[in-house]
């Protein structure tokens, strides 16, 4: 496998982490009410990216391989859960 072929399945393998995560943030930005200590959307959204690639690794390691559908629910989880934490949604319950 040639490097340009490994950077392209390393892309295609964390593409489902970028697209939840920055989607989570910008969705709750018109969700969830403005805290003034949340950080900015892009902030929340890198954030998201790094918990769901994280979690996208951990669906590798224990299904051996990727595309699970568990692993997708499981990213889909471990975002909205992130996104509420760094959001600010923990203040106000």
């Amino acid at each position: 496998m040639s490097a340009l072929d490994l950077f392209n399945h390393l892309l295609n393998f964390v593409a489902p982490a970028f697209a939840v995560g920055f989607l989570t943030a910008l969705l709750g930005r018109v969700t969830m009410r403005k805290s003034s200590k949340a950080p900015a959307w892009w902030l929340q959204g890198a954030i998201n990216f790094i918990v769901g690639a994280a979690v996208l690794a951990g669906g590798l390691v224990v299904f051996g391989r990727d595309g699970k559908m568990a692993t997708y629910a499981a990213l889909v989880l471990a975002c909205a859960v992130s996104q509420w934490l760094v959001g600010g949604g923990w203040r106000r319950a």
